[in-house]
């Protein structure tokens, strides 16, 4: 099908509606033994082009770098620049030390420069702060961050995972002093886990910045049925995020089921009902795809012409159970 590429929030920035999340290429760190070689990432690479998928978004951390240099050998061997929306994430430790944690000046400035230089670029397009910083006053990151945009290193900027009143915090810091403001939020969304619903969706819709779902088919669970819910990502840490806050509950099995289901009336993938869910959110602008084979991508393309009745996402949204965030500091 033909890729319609959409706005990131009211910036001028077009993007893909899907994005490739390159978490799942590397080595060791946030990657592990769940995660593709270089080799084996290739064939991902391709196929995400062949579908129009051309942002792609890594980070410093995943694979203690490692994701990034192959991120930007795949980004010189196979397309242009110039036709690459190429996002990246600072703020989780890249060392034994101190060194590059945070959202200290200092670790911006170092941070972004290790950054361009495994992924073998002279800029970024979205630059990303992968968490809230508690310990930096917000306006030393808003100000390091238009340095870096003013240098011509980074073209726009984004944030991930915070509550609502944190990241409006930052944007009024940088509203207040005539900086960079944040055009898009990197944050966990999907069936059984909606929380973003209650604060942060309503604040970036008026705030003008792009929703870009983390993890929408939760760690897998929502691609098969109840009983088959482990996943080779999840049985490193299968019922709770590093805080102790459930990662699902039973009451999920009752969602599980109706997308089970549905997915048999559509005759499609339940991951690719799971992904036209996040869809059918307008204020949804470019899901993350954590692919590592080609169906993962093929699934969540086919979710792109896939609409679902209005009944049948009442009826998906019916059985959902309030809970925490996860992965929130």
């Amino acid at each position: 099908m033909k890729m319609d590429y959409v706005r990131l929030g009211k910036s001028g920035l077009k993007v893909s509606p899907l994005t490739l999340g390159c978490m799942s290429f590397g080595s060791g760190g946030f990657s592990g033994g769940w995660s593709l070689s270089e080799t084996d990432a290739e064939p991902i690479f391709r196929l995400a082009l062949d579908l129009g998928i051309t942002f792609w978004d890594t980070a410093n951390v995943y694979g203690k770098g490692t994701s990034e240099e192959i991120t930007g050998r795949m980004l010189a061997r196979l397309a242009r620049r110039d036709d690459i929306v190429l996002a990246t994430k600072l703020f989780g430790p890249m060392g034994d030390g101190p060194g590059g944690a945070g959202l200290s000046r200092k670790a911006v400035m170092e941070q972004i420069d290790a950054s361009l230089k495994r992924l073998g670029t002279d800029y970024i397009d979205l630059y990303q702060i992968h968490r809230f910083d508690p310990n930096t006053p917000v306006e030393e990151t808003m100000e390091a961050l238009h340095d870096i945009v003013k240098a011509g290193k980074v073209r726009y900027i984004g944030a991930s995972s915070m509550w609502a009143w944190q990241f409006s915090k930052m944007q009024y810091a940088a509203s207040l002093n005539g900086w960079t403001r944040f055009i898009s939020m990197q944050h966990q969304y999907n069936l059984v886990q909606r929380e973003e619903e209650r604060e942060m969706f309503p604040l970036i819709t008026d705030q003008g910045v792009g929703s870009m779902p983390w993890s929408p088919l939760a760690a897998g669970l929502l691609t098969r049925p109840w009983g088959e819910k482990s996943t080779t990502r999840a049985k490193d840490n299968p019922v709770t995020d590093f805080a102790g806050r459930p990662l699902f509950l039973e009451s999920d099995k009752a969602i599980i089921d109706i997308l089970q289901k549905i997915a048999g009336v559509h005759g499609v993938s339940m991951a690719t009902v799971a992904m036209a869910w996040v869809f059918h959110n307008p204020r949804v602008t470019s899901p993350i795809i954590g692919a590592t084979k080609p169906k993962h991508l093929e699934d969540a393309v086919a979710a792109l012409g896939l609409k679902l009745t209005d009944e049948e996402v009442a009826e998906l949204e019916a059985p959902y159970t309030p809970r925490l965030p996860t992965y929130f500091l």
